[in-house]
């Protein structure tokens, strides 16, 4: 058998519109982020879910309640967190996002974690997911650097071809990504 994830992001931030990458930092979506989940509910009413699961971060679990509060249950995940930036949580994004590139997949940010970090907190989850909802249709609300353990770990995607291949470079997003476990 098999688990069945749709992979959402989150909402719009008030730190997307500022060119800020928040990491761990707890931020809210903005009007634009609200909006975008109200929408998504509309885009997904012909999906059917077992239950959402989604980061414990304030953006993502606020997006998963926009979205399907009082329609599925909710489920907040500690290992469904963006990448821990450490130092660099919050800073401007023309800094933080070369480093994912450059040099923290493997090297932790200072004070933070790697991306490799963020892959074992995922497989971690998916290793859980298979032990208890073999079958399911489940959805996620989370992040980039989740979703991104989620192409190396499901699609066999190397680093640096999942990150060359993201969506918000190619400026290709959907409502949902589909992955099997």
């Amino acid at each position: 058998m098999t688990v069945n994830i749709t992979y959402f992001v989150h909402g719009t931030t008030t730190d997307n519109e500022q060119h800020i990458s928040s990491g761990w930092k707890d931020v809210g979506l903005s009007e634009l982020g609200i909006q975008q989940s109200k929408d998504l509910k509309e885009k997904t009413k012909d999906k059917k879910f077992d239950v959402i699961f989604c980061s414990d971060l304030k953006r993502a679990h606020d997006s998963a309640k926009l979205t399907w509060k009082g329609i599925y249950h909710i489920i907040p995940d500690v290992r469904l967190r963006e990448c821990n930036y450490g130092k660099l949580n919050g800073a401007p994004s023309d800094i933080v996002e070369p480093m994912q590139e450059e040099g923290c997949i493997e090297k932790p940010f200072p004070d933070g974690e790697s991306y490799e970090d963020v892959k074992a907190r995922v497989a971690d989850f998916l290793k859980f997911l298979k032990e208890n909802y073999d079958g399911k249709y489940i959805a996620i609300v989370a992040h980039k650097a989740p979703q991104l353990s989620l192409d190396v770990l499901l699609k066999g995607k190397t680093w640096r071809q999942a990150l060359a291949e993201d969506w918000r470079k190619t400026h290709s997003w959907q409502p949902g990504w589909e992955y099997e476990l």
